[in-house]
């Protein structure tokens, strides 16, 4: 790939540029957090601070990849580097240093951190997907919310290509003692934990996490049910049970073990005993 004879640039941070819809417009798909004037245009390249070896460029691309900054899958537009196999999402190479009056979480501002955010023995999960988060977040200083990228451009309405209806997002949903969030996702047909967006007009219910695959790029390039943690989770699984069973036979047969010994031991000592009654 020949390199730009334009001078390079280094982008600076963005604002938050949402607009609350009008009574006859819909409201808007995303919150579109990267959009400034020195957005860089396609190709056109510039330099990331965890990059700063090489310059990388805004290209289209229908492969499937995973963000150098925040360990998730991604199709379609990002930022590439083409001296390695460097690959941002767009929104990730954009993301600005904090929003303020974010419409998920308004109350607070929320920082972008771009590392992940330790959280002691449990694993750090998103506020929105509630998937675990690897690499960078925006966090609320003030409290623990927290959120992705990808999960930041979402908003508390969206419209989206495959219902005609506005979805609105949930409060935080109220499980049941079972952990069943008592409805199936219209777009994944299965039961899970996160938020979730409701239909204004019907009973269309979606989870955050299958919206935000209308965001980072899968569901436009053909890609679905894309979760590492899924596979992951489910081998950590088999994997604790085969433990749990083995652990569970071994104490098992200890036990009969010792219980045998016992037995043993109380037979030999009534038969002391009578041996000692008749002498």
């Amino acid at each position: 790939m020949m390199m730009s004879s334009k001078p390079l640039k280094k982008t600076n941070s963005c604002p938050l540029k949402y607009k609350a819809p009008s009574m006859d417009q819909p409201p808007p798909h995303q919150v579109a957090f990267p959009t400034s004037p020195q957005a860089p245009q396609l190709g056109e390249e510039i330099f990331y601070f965890a990059h700063p070896q090489h310059p990388i460029s805004q290209t289209n691309l229908p492969d499937l990849f995973t963000c150098a900054a925040c360990k998730e899958y991604g199709a379609g537009e990002r930022f590439t580097c083409s001296d390695c196999d460097y690959q941002l999402h767009d929104f990730c190479a954009l993301a600005p240093p904090a929003l303020k009056r974010h419409p998920i979480h308004p109350v607070h501002k929320i920082i972008f951190f771009p590392k992940p955010v330790k959280s002691g023995i449990l694993k750090s999960r998103c506020d929105v997907c509630a998937k675990t988060t690897k690499g960078c977040v925006f966090k609320c200083t003030v409290c623990s919310f927290q959120m992705h990228p990808c999960c930041a451009m979402l908003s508390t309405e969206i419209n989206i290509p495959v219902h005609p209806h506005t979805l609105r997002l949930l409060p935080v949903p109220q499980y049941t003692s079972n952990g069943d969030p008592g409805f199936v996702c219209g777009e994944c047909n299965k039961r899970r934990s996160g938020r979730v967006y409701h239909c204004t007009v019907c009973d269309y219910h979606l989870h955050a996490v299958c919206a935000k695959n209308m965001v980072n790029g899968l569901q436009a390039n053909g890609f679905k049910g894309m979760e590492k943690s899924s596979m992951l989770g489910a081998a950590a699984k088999v994997a604790s049970r085969v433990m749990i069973d083995f652990i569970g036979g071994l104490i098992e047969g200890i036990g009969e073990g010792v219980g045998q010994v016992l037995i043993q031991s109380a037979a030999r000592g009534r038969c002391h005993t009578r041996s000692d009654r008749t002498t």
